[in-house]
């Protein structure tokens, strides 16, 4: 006798919804609990390697500075490696998480990380990505979250042998996926949802 295969069907979706800084970030919506948002802070302690500042803003496609986005960050430490158990490459940096959560500000819509540069983390064939971050965005009428890579437009030739960033297609757009350098271990991405600047996202 056949299976039946619709035994589990896959859930709707729904967009984030005015309510995500509450069940997220609880304390920035005003309801103080935990002692603090998780991913707020992503250095515990003295960290190896360069301590950057990454700021931005999720643009709509008209533009206008989406305020109730919240932008998750994860990525490698100093040198190259993940916070995880199943980390087999080293010792990661202990009083680093590798993961950040940021809301945008109620008027500007800005998002902040401090976190460190990240090293260069081996692709499934061996070789080396330039060093990136990974983002993923939610906010009101995003029905599924928003997944997008952060690169160093000061990276050059790291970039320029990236095996995800050398089979994009449309070579024009990947500065979309570049945080341009405005000062001293000072960074800036801007997020567009929509329209000629619209971020690379992936399917993920």
């Amino acid at each position: 006798m056949a299976q039946r295969l619709d035994y589990l069907k896959e859930s709707a979706s729904q967009t984030a919804g005015p309510y995500v800084h509450i069940g997220c970030m609880p304390n920035f919506s005003g309801i103080s609990i935990y002692g603090g948002d998780l991913g707020t802070t992503m250095k515990t302690g003295p960290v190896t390697g360069q301590e950057i500042k990454i700021t931005g803003v999720v643009h709509d496609g008209v533009g206008a500075p989406v305020r109730d986005a919240m932008i998750e960050l994860w990525q490698a430490d100093a040198a190259g490696l993940y916070p995880s158990a199943n980390e087999a490459r080293g010792n990661p940096d202990p009083n680093f998480t590798g993961f950040g959560r940021s809301p945008g500000d109620p008027v500007t819509g800005e998002f902040v990380f401090e976190t460190v540069k990240p090293g260069r983390v081996p692709f499934r064939d061996g070789r080396l990505q330039a060093p990136h971050a990974t983002l993923w965005i939610v906010a009101r009428g995003i029905n599924i979250g928003l997944h997008t890579r952060l690169y160093f437009e000061d990276e050059t030739e790291a970039n320029s042998e990236d095996p995800i960033l050398t089979r994009i297609e449309h070579q024009s757009r990947v500065p979309t996926l570049l945080a341009k350098k405005t000062g001293e271990a000072q960074y800036r991405f801007d997020i567009h949802l929509q329209g000629p600047k619209e971020t690379i996202f992936f399917d993920m």
